[in-house]
Formats: C-alpha cells, structure tokens, sequence
C-alpha cells in the first residue's frame, strides 16, 4: 500500500490531531502549576485536583438538571469510575516524590499498551498495522528523550526509585482504566452525563481523602496571590483538560489521546527554551519530531476504517432494500392469492345459494 497524504487529510484526522496538541498543552499547563506550587513548599495533589471535580459538578450537573433526563448509565458505574480517576492522579503526583522525571516519562507509556489491550478486549477495538506502527513511534521519540536524560545523568535522582516506578506503574494502569471506561461511557451513554457525574463523585471521594491525608497540608498553605494564582489555574487547565477529553475519545478513541499526551513533555521543553531560557539536548527535537510522525501515521488509518464502515454500511442498507422487496413481493402475491381465493370461494356460495333457490 502506497502513502498518500489524501489518507491524512481528512477532517476527523485534522481535528484529532488539533485537539490532542491542545490537551496535551493544557496537561504541559498542569504540570507547571504544580511545579511552581511545590516550590513554594505546597504538596497537596488531591487537594488540586479536587477543585477540578468540584467544577465539574456544578457546570455539567446544572445542565443535567436542566435537561431534566434519567441516567443512561448505572449510577455505580460513575463510583466506580470516580475512585480509579481520583487514585491515579493521586499516584502519578505521589510517584515524583521518589523516583526521578526520567523514569516518570518512560514508565508512563505502560498506559498506552494498557488501553490497548483494555480496547480490544472490552470494546472490540482492532488495531491495523498501521496503528501499531504508529505507536510503535510514538514511543520510540519518547524512549530517545528518556535515553538523553539518562545520559545527563537524571536517572540518580529520586529517593526511593523502585516505590516510585511502581506508583507510576500502578497510576499508569489506573489512567488506562479510567481513560477507556470514559470512551465506553461518552459512546454509550452521554457526555454531560459523565462530566457532572464523575464530577460529583470525584468531589466526594477527594473530599474523604484530603480530610485524611491532606488536612494538615491544608492548615499550613499561606494564601497569598502566588500561591492562589497557580492553584486555580490548575483546577481550571484540569477542568478544560476533562471537558474536552470525551470529544476526543469518541471521535479517536482512547489510545489517541494516551498518544497525544506524550508532546506534553516536549511542549514543557519549548517552554523552558523560550520561557525559561534553558538549554537543551538536540533529541528533544527529534523526538518531538517523531512523535508527531507517528500520531499522523496512528490516525491516518481512520480514513480507511471509515470508508469500510461505509461500505458495511451501504452493504446493509442495500441488503436491507432487497429484503424489502422481496417481503413486498411475497406480500403481494400472498394477497393476490388470497384475492383468488376469495373470489373462488364467493363463486362456489353464490352458486350453492342459487341450487337451493331452485
């Protein structure tokens, strides 16, 4: 099979490709909030979160009040969903504590292998070669930055390694888990469903966790406009982040989106070139580069996988008008019997009617 860049650009791809580099952006925004928030001595992650799913609620739950609609969903479902969500950002943010951002980047991808296999068992997802190749350089641009970080010797950092890769580990799994339950919900449910009702739930379970391990952390927090200011724009990122997660999930899917997300470490490069002034390895570059090749190359399998559910599709629709015409015709000729029938009985009755006038 030849390339074709008429495979690439369509709308779907475009608009996936768009909208995963502006989610993307939007985590690189979280991920500087909380830098800037620990520098200030702030270590409150469910905390931050919290706000995020507080928003949540009171927008999307307004409007769910206002439609008036039952749930499409079982109510558990959206529980079940909050307390993995709630659980894996409390992970990741807690793994950074122990293991350096070298091993955070890398073992991050485990998400991305994890939603696909979750796709493909629970929601019949296959995925062509094409995909898989895609994915295949996706990783490999984000494995050139982990070997340049290695080089430069980032890999002694953190406290406790092995605790922290396997809260990533486990924190990656969750976010895979969270990720494609949300792609089954918004396909089968509703999208302000699930915003107001992960919101709600997400509020309530970070509530019980923040008054357990968060409450004194709370109690020290001096607010002042530079803590304020970084707190809030986190929450608000997170909430634009979660808002705009479900549209990309049921136009792409949820492994699109785990690809996506690793620009976010080379969006947080560019930011530290050009806001920062740092200096930075050249495989940067080229793995920002190669991630972008192969979110092109994952999505542009879409066209055809769209034309073949077309063609099933016209497959039935044709299908569908035969056996219409032969139940119409079967119809018809049933009725015209019965016509006959009819008629031939009337004759015989009306020729007994007339023996025994006579």
């Amino acid at each position: 099979m030849g390339f074709s860049w008429k495979e690439f650009c369509t709308k779907k791809t475009l608009v996936g490709l768009v909208l995963g580099q502006f989610l993307s952006l939007l985590i690189t925004s979280t991920g500087f909030s909380s830098s800037e928030l620990s520098k200030k001595g702030i270590n409150a992650p469910t905390s931050q979160s919290a706000l995020n799913y507080v928003l949540l609620a009171i927008v999307y739950g307004s409007l769910m009040l206002y439609r008036g609609q039952p749930l499409k969903a079982k109510w558990y479902y959206y529980v079940i969903l909050g307390v993995v969500d709630v659980e894996a950002n409390f992970l990741v943010v807690k793994a950074y504590q122990y293991t350096s951002i070298t091993s955070v980047m890398l073992l991050d991808c485990w998400s991305i292998p994890s939603v696909m296999l979750l796709t493909w068992l629970f929601l019949s997802t296959k995925y062509r070669f094409k995909k898989i190749a895609g994915v295949l350089v996706c990783v490999a641009g984000l494995v050139m930055v982990v070997f340049s970080d290695v080089h430069a010797g980032d890999r002694s950092a953190g406290s406790n390694p092995r605790k922290g890769d396997a809260l990533i580990i486990a924190g990656a799994t969750l976010y895979a888990v969270s990720n494609v339950s949300e792609e089954y919900l918004v396909k089968n449910a509703d999208r302000v469903e699930l915003m107001s009702m992960l919101g709600l739930f997400g509020a309530i379970i970070s509530a019980i966790q923040v008054s357990i391990f968060e409450r004194n952390a709370l109690k020290s927090i001096h607010w002042t406009a530079g803590v304020t200011l970084p707190f809030v724009g986190f929450s608000l990122a997170m909430f634009l982040f979660y808002s705009f997660v479900p549209i990309l999930l049921k136009r792409n899917g949820s492994t699109m989106l785990n690809l996506s997300l690793l620009t976010s470490d080379m969006w947080a490069v560019l930011i530290r070139i050009f806001a920062y002034h740092e200096k930075v390895d050249w495989m940067y570059f080229v793995a920002f580069a190669a991630v972008a090749v192969g979110l092109v190359i994952y999505s542009g399998g879409d066209r055809e996988d769209d034309q073949k559910r077309a063609d099933v599709a016209d497959e039935n629709v044709e299908r569908s008008k035969r056996f219409d015409e032969e139940a119409c015709s079967v119809k018809t000729e049933v009725t015209r019997n019965n016509e006959v029938t009819s008629g031939s009985s009337s004759a015989w009755k009306n020729q007994g009617n007339t023996e025994i006038a006579s």
